[in-house]
This record gives C-alpha cells, sequence and structure tokens, in this order.
C-alpha cells in the first residue's frame, strides 16, 4: 500500500522564481533551464522545505536572461516565430500580453497557436507553460505571471514544428496505436546528435512518419486520452530507457503530454483535440527516433516503494528529469492508476542519479 503524498506546499514559489528571474530559458549550449518547472514540481509534490536550497545550487550553471532586440507586436509576431535570438523579445511580448488581457485568456489563444509546435526544444516550451499554468491556477501572483510570460516567450522563441499533417480521424487510442507506429531503423539512425533536436530532423526524411498525426482518437474524452499516453510511454521508458540519452529522451515522451493537462480547461473546446494529438505526435516523435524495444511486450512489476519515499529519492539524486518525471508519474497514477507509473519513476531514479 502506498503512502499518500504529502500535500502541496506553495509557500516557496514565489521566493523561488525571484531567484530565477535573472536567468535565461537555456545555458551550456542549448540545455533548458530546468529550475522554475523542477521548483514548481517540488511544490506540488509538497517538498517547500528543499525548494530554495535545491535552486541555490543550480542555478550557478544558468546563463542570464536575453537581452530584447527589437518589439514584437501582433503585426510582426509571425517574423519573430522560431527564432531564439528573439526570446528576450517574446517574453517582453507576452508581458505586454498579461498586461491586457487576462492571463487564461492568454494562455487560451497562445496555446492554441503554440501547439502544432508542441515538440519545440524537446517540448521543454510547452512543460515550462504547463508548470506555470499549474501555478497561476492556484494563485495569481506577479512571479507566477513572469513565469507564464517567460513560458510561452520560450515556447514561441524555439518553436518548430514535425513533418506531417492530420489527414484523417483515427479510432485508436495510444496504447493501441503505437502498435502501428513506425520507427527509424538502428541501421539507418545517425549519432553523435548534438541535440535532441538534432535527432528528431531524422523525421523529416523518414516518410512513414508523416502519418502519425492520423492514427489516434484524439477527439474521446480527454482525460482519459492524456491518461492512456501518459502510461503507454511510461511503458515505453521501461522498455527503452538504458542510459542517460535515453532516460531523457523518453522521460519528455511522458512530461510533455501531461503538460497539457494543466492547459486543458482554457482551451476551445474545438481546440482541445488537435492540442491532444500533437501531444501524441510530439511522443512518438521520441519514440521513432530513440526506441530499441517493443513497449508492449514488457513485464511489469509494482514499485514496493511509498510515494514518500520515491518523492525523496528523486530529490535527493538533485537531478532535474528525476524530481519532474517522478511528479508527472504520481500525479498520473493517482488519476488513472498503471503498474507502469512508480517502476518508470524508480528506473529513472537509478539512472539519473549521480554516479
Amino acid at each position: 500500500m502506498h503512502k499518500n503524498v504529502t500535500t502541496p506546499d506553495y509557500s516557496n514559489l514565489d521566493e523561488a522564481l525571484a531567484m530565477l528571474a535573472d536567468y535565461g530559458p537555456e545555458f551550456g549550449g542549448g540545455l533548458s533551464n530546468h529550475g522554475p518547472m523542477c521548483t514548481e514540481a517540488m511544490c506540488a509534490m509538497g517538498r517547500r522545505d528543499r525548494v530554495l536550497t535545491w535552486v541555490e545550487h543550480y542555478r550557478k550553471q544558468l546563463n542570464p536572461r536575453v537581452a530584447t532586440r527589437e518589439k514584437i507586436t501582433h503585426q510582426n509576431w509571425r517574423e519573430a516565430l522560431g527564432h531564439f535570438r528573439r526570446v528576450g523579445d517574446w517574453s517582453a511580448f507576452f508581458d505586454n500580453e498579461l498586461k491586457e488581457h487576462p492571463w487564461n485568456n492568454v494562455v487560451q489563444r497562445w496555446v492554441e497557436t503554440l501547439s502544432p509546435g508542441l515538440i519545440s526544444a524537446a517540448a521543454h516550451g510547452a512543460i515550462r507553460t504547463g508548470h506555470a499554468t499549474r501555478s497561476l491556477a492556484i494563485q495569481d501572483t506577479p512571479q507566477r505571471r513572469r513565469e507564464l510570460c517567460d513560458a510561452l516567450g520560450y515556447w514561441a522563441a524555439v518553436y518548430s514544428v514535425l513533418p506531417g499533417e492530420k489527414h484523417a480521424r483515427g479510432s485508436a487510442m495510444p496504447s493501441t496505436a503505437i502498435a502501428r507506429v513506425e520507427v527509424i531503423p538502428h541501421e539507418a539512425r545517425g549519432i553523435g546528435f548534438a541535440s535532441l533536436d538534432a535527432a528528431l530532423k531524422q523525421l523529416d526524411s523518414f516518410k512513414p512518419f508523416e502519418n502519425t498525426l492520423s492514427v489516434v482518437a484524439a477527439e474521446s474524452e480527454t482525460s482519459a486520452f492524456v491518461s492512456d499516453l501518459t502510461a503507454t510511454f511510461a511503458r515505453v521508458f521501461l522498455a527503452n530507457a538504458h542510459d542517460l540519452l535515453t532516460a531523457i529522451a523518453f522521460v519528455h515522451a511522458v512530461t510533455g503530454p501531461s503538460a497539457v493537462r494543466p492547459m486543458l480547461p482554457y482551451l476551445r473546446k474545438d481546440a482541445i483535440a488537435p492540442t491532444l494529438g500533437y501531444a501524441w505526435q510530439a511522443s512518438v516523435a521520441l519514440y521513432s527516433t530513440f526506441s530499441i524495444a517493443d513497449p508492449l511486450r514488457i513485464d511489469e512489476f509494482p514499485a514496493a516503494i511509498s510515494d514518500d519515499e520515491l518523492i525523496d529519492r528523486a530529490i535527493a539524486t538533485g537531478d532535474e528529469h528525476a524530481i519532474k518525471f517522478t511528479e508527472v508519474c504520481l500525479r498520473e497514477d493517482r488519476l488513472h492508476p498503471s503498474s507502469a507509473y512508480r517502476p518508470a519513476a524508480l528506473h529513472a531514479i537509478n539512472l539519473l542519479r549521480p554516479s
């Protein structure tokens, strides 16, 4: 029997976000800044006492905020989409948006606009936006508004789309549809890519991927679709994560679609299914590029570990991916239990902890 997760405690979040406010969204040559996301996840897991110490250590490696260059407006924003050098301009743009419109309206408009690029920066823009949205729904504060500006600004600045369009409405849930997904043959895969995004560019010339959006029934019941999607890719994680690269790749195949969940209440009804389709597409992109095993043939064993111990082990690694992934697995398991979530979180902790 699993011990219940400690009650969420967001009392340190604004202080943590203030400590991170002077830093940009990337560092170390293209790594995403996980500071705001990870602190929000720790608050959601009731670990406020660990937040400020973790932030103080983590921020030492970060780069300063990117300076503004030129104002983005409603007339010229398309020209700036997908240009990382404009990330400071994008944050300023969304700051203006939040001064003129309620934050939930900004989420609605721009998540719908950016969702075709949910995969952008290995889904980090969308994931960061999901964390920011969840925290704002709990309490509207200046620090959380600024984080939403930076999250959406990052998503817009790194915006890119995967090949393929939805030509037909599928009938399968992700757990069934994944059996129809083709992967890039191992002998045809490149090596030594500088980033996950660079590796994903191989899909541009992999024709079978173009039909990915057509196979799932994204119009099905929303919460059930997200649960089926995250549980499926928790199984993918268990079957395929075997080193640092694959662990990080397949972590995002779960955290990416789960990040959509807190945004869904603010989207228009006719925008929900397309957004869920792009969440599926993003996860499948990582699967098609990095998988080594069939996730439907793995054995699952319940992780005999309490939630509290799992959380403490994740935080003890100090690793941002282990912490965020554990929070997502526990949250998704509470919503719709699957025997894959806890073993996946424990496997991630073991792979990502310092050697």
